[in-house]
């Protein structure tokens, strides 16, 4: 009992290894892996090369499917091209159970005693976060040299003996048991590598090995599915792809399994040689059958997986992926969308309210307030998100972006405040009322529309791209959008003073009107206030500092 536990306690410890490894990766490199994969799959065979290069430093296809999904998802990349990533990244993480295979359990204890000083000393910067990684590395490798101990002395009693004579080879029992592992492991790496170290040291036969190996596999690509399942469908449509790989493949590579230990087997050496090199073997073929063939798995995906329609803004999909949230630059990207997505709402509304006032269409104004509600529900969500995600694990960049995500969201939902109550009063001071603005008042109206308009769509960009150039633009156009404020306030009073009917009629609302389009502009250009402070070129007060008077002694 003591040896089972012991079994069961390095299992463990291999998969949490495993798992401070990836979430380390991601935390240090998660943002320039994005950067890799965005610049490095303009073709199927570089998307390969790189996905089997992100995927050797992350250790974990998975993570790498999530990312990719997230390019899919903003249509940055082709769901084919996805699929050849995925290709390449299923070869990555059998090349790293290739690595992990050799004996490098000396390796264990410099790697976590290093980790573990700058995990402590600089905990807060990338150094402490690459030494999480190290400390991983260090425990994956003492695991492993735990399992085969405890397997040793466990397959020296003469029950396991038994136990052990007893076993027949069931390809369809083993391929289900391997996949079911990973998913409860979420690692095939782990699985896989266990699955090795077990046949070297005579635990399990080498040709239940090789089973539950396929099985590993299989299991990769459900896990995939099942992290993704509550994603929109874009994100989910490149884990069902390579699900579908990873089905064919093994129905192609079930019957063989004889044949390969038959006759490739004498010439491999020990038993987990002959796991990994089966392993890595499965995924290169995997990738080369398949590679030519990502468009016509995308074609039947798309079919099965259909996108919604995103004609309307009420049928657009949200972006914040609960998958994401265990890779902070990934879900901080996803918020942003998700905030731009509340951005685009705003617009619709600002856009609609000039109709309103044209053409008095009060059903216009009620779905426009109810516009409103959503707005209000996206930030709620988007702050809710941002909540879950790890403050111990950001950057300091990423501190700041996710701040400044928080900020957008709270301006878009104070415009969409301030827009409702614009509509209302249209309705009620104009609309029930039947009056109507001057022309020269509506002509004032329309020139502040269309700047706050142009504002807006500027503010968007400055959130998307951190321009410099255009922040400065949009605080310009606050100053700009202030005077104008200003001088069409006194021409309204000019055409008071000229007894112009209309615009003593509409006074009052002209001049709130025109008042709160000011404060909607505002909230817009307050976008601009977080990138020119970062790059020190905001003032610290408007207050002109008066010159030192020297008093009379």
């Amino acid at each position: 009992m003591k040896h089972l536990l012991n079994l069961l306690a390095a299992v463990a410890l291999l998969v949490w290894g495993t798992y401070l490894v990836r979430t380390g990766i991601l935390r240090v490199f998660g943002a320039n892996l994005r950067h890799v994969l965005a610049r490095s799959i303009d073709t199927r065979p570089a998307a390969a090369l790189a996905g089997i290069g992100v995927t050797a430093l992350v250790q974990s296809s998975t993570a790498t499917a999530l990312i990719v999904s997230s390019f899919v998802g903003q249509g940055l990349v082709a769901l084919p091209t996805a699929l050849a990533v995925m290709l390449g990244a299923d070869i990555g993480t059998s090349l790293m159970a290739v690595v992990f295979s050799f004996d490098l359990s000396w390796l264990s204890p410099l790697f976590i005693f290093v980790g573990v000083v700058l995990f402590i000393s600089r905990q807060a910067a990338p150094a402490g976060r690459f030494g999480r990684v190290l400390i991983g590395l260090g425990l994956m490798l003492l695991a492993l040299r735990l399992v085969a101990e405890s397997t040793g002395i466990m397959v020296q009693s003469p029950a396991i003996k038994a136990l052990l004579l007893s076993l027949s080879s069931d390809v369809l029992l083993e391929i289900t048991v391997g996949a079911v592992l990973v998913v409860v492991a979420y690692s095939s790496l782990a699985i896989v590598l266990l699955t090795a170290t077990l046949a070297s040291t005579g635990a399990i036969p080498l040709d239940v090995a090789v089973g539950l190996t396929l099985g590993a596999n299989l299991g990769s690509g459900l896990l995939g599915v099942l992290a993704t399942a509550r994603s929109t469908v874009e994100v989910r449509q490149v884990p069902m792809g390579n699900l579908l790989f990873k089905i064919v493949g093994v129905l192609l590579a079930a019957p063989l399994v004889g044949l390969w230990l038959r006759h490739v087997r004498p010439y491999l050496g020990d038993p987990a040689t002959v796991v990994v090199l089966f392993h890595l073997g499965f995924n290169v073929l995997i990738g080369v059958l398949f590679i030519a063939f990502t468009h016509v798995v995308a074609r039947n995906v798309e079919r099965w997986l259909p996108k919604p329609d995103k004609s309307l803004v009420a049928g657009r999909p949200h972006h914040l992926d609960p998958s994401a949230l265990a890779t902070p630059s990934l879900a901080i990207s996803c918020a942003a969308r998700e905030a731009l997505h509340q951005a685009d709402i705003v617009e619709t509304m600002m856009v609609g309210m000039l109709r309103v006032i044209k053409e008095n269409d009060l059903r216009l104004a009620g779905d426009l307030r109810k516009l409103d509600d959503t707005v209000d529900q996206l930030y709620s969500a988007i702050k809710y998100y941002l909540t879950k995600i790890s403050r111990e694990a950001l950057g300091e960049e990423e501190s700041r972006r996710l701040t400044d995500i928080i900020s957008f969201t709270i301006n878009m939902e104070q415009i969409g405040d301030t827009i409702e109550r614009i509509l209302l009063d249209i309705e009620d001071k104009k609309i029930k009322k039947a009056r109507e603005f001057s022309d020269a008042g509506m002509a004032e109206i329309c020139e502040l529309h269309a700047r706050l308009i142009d504002n807006l769509r500027l503010s968007m960009s400055v959130f998307l791209n951190g321009s410099l150039r255009d922040a400065q633009k949009l605080l310009e156009e606050k100053v700009r959008f202030r005077d104008l404020e200003r001088a069409y306030a006194g021409t309204h009073l000019t055409r008071l003073t000229e007894n112009t009917v209309q615009s003593i009629e509409t006074s009052s609302l002209h001049l709130d009107l025109i008042s709160d389009l000011k404060r909607i502009n505002s909230h817009i250009c307050s976008i601009a206030y977080p990138i020119l402070d970062s790059a020190g070129v905001l003032a610290p007060s408007r207050f002109r500092v008066p010159e030192q008077v020297s008093r009379p002694q």
